[in-house]
C-alpha cells in the first residue's frame, strides 16, 4: 500500500515513522538498562533470569521496530539510538551506589515498563490510524511483552523487598 504525505493517513504514518524510530531508541535504552542491571544483580536469581529473558524480547523488539521502518523505506536514527543507549548506561549507573540498588532498579523498571507500554499503545493507535495493519500486529507482540514484564515486575516488588531485608538482616550482600 502506497501513502502520501497528505491527509489524515499520510499525517498519521509521518508520525507513527517518527514514533517507531523514538521507540526503537527506547528499545536500546532498555537493552543497555537491562544489560547494566544484569552484570550487578547477585543475589536475586530469579531477578536476574526474568531480566535474561526480557533481554531477549527486547532485541527481538528491536528487529521488529527495524523490520517496521525498512517497511516503510525508512530506517532507524542513529543519534537516537546512541543516546538513549548512554542515558540507559547512565540510568543504571546511578542507582549503582545505593545501599538498596535491588529495589530501586526494581521500581525504575516497573515505571520504564509503563512508559514503553503507553508508547506502543500510542504507536498502534498511529499505524491503526494510518492504515498499517501488518505493523501494528508486530506491534501488538512487543506491547505484550511489555506488559508481561510489566506484570511480572509489579507481581514481585513485594518478594524483592522481603529478599532484600532478609538478606541485610543476616548481613550478606543485599543491594545487587
Amino acid at each position: 500500500m502506497t501513502f502520501t504525505d497528505t491527509g489524515p493517513a499520510g499525517a498519521a504514518r509521518q508520525l507513527f515513522l517518527d514514533g517507531a524510530r523514538n521507540a526503537h531508541a527506547l528499545e536500546k535504552e532498555a537493552e543497555q538498562l537491562i544489560k547494566r542491571q544484569l552484570d550487578r544483580v547477585e543475589s536475586y536469581p530469579q531477578v536476574a533470569q526474568r531480566l535474561r529473558q526480557h533481554l531477549d524480547e527486547t532485541k527481538r523488539q528491536e528487529e521488529r521496530l527495524e523490520r517496521i521502518l525498512e517497511g516503510q523505506d525508512d530506517s532507524t536514527s542513529t543519534i537516537k539510538d546512541t543516546m538513549m543507549s548512554l542515558m540507559g548506561n547512565l540510568g543504571a549507573l546511578a542507582h549503582a551506589p545505593a545501599d538498596d540498588e535491588i529495589l530501586k532498579n526494581t521500581f525504575a523498571n516497573l515505571a520504564f515498563e509503563n512508559y514503553e507500554i503507553a508508547a506502543y499503545k500510542s504507536l498502534i493507535t498511529m499505524g491503526e490510524a494510518a492504515g498499517l495493519t501488518r505493523e501494528v500486529e508486530l506491534l501488538r507482540q512487543s506491547l505484550s511483552e511489555e506488559q508481561d514484564m510489566a506484570r511480572w515486575i509489579d507481581d514481585n516488588v513485594e518478594t524483592v523487598t522481603r529478599e532484600h531485608l532478609a538478606l541485610r538482616a543476616s548481613g550478606r550482600q543485599a543491594d545487587r
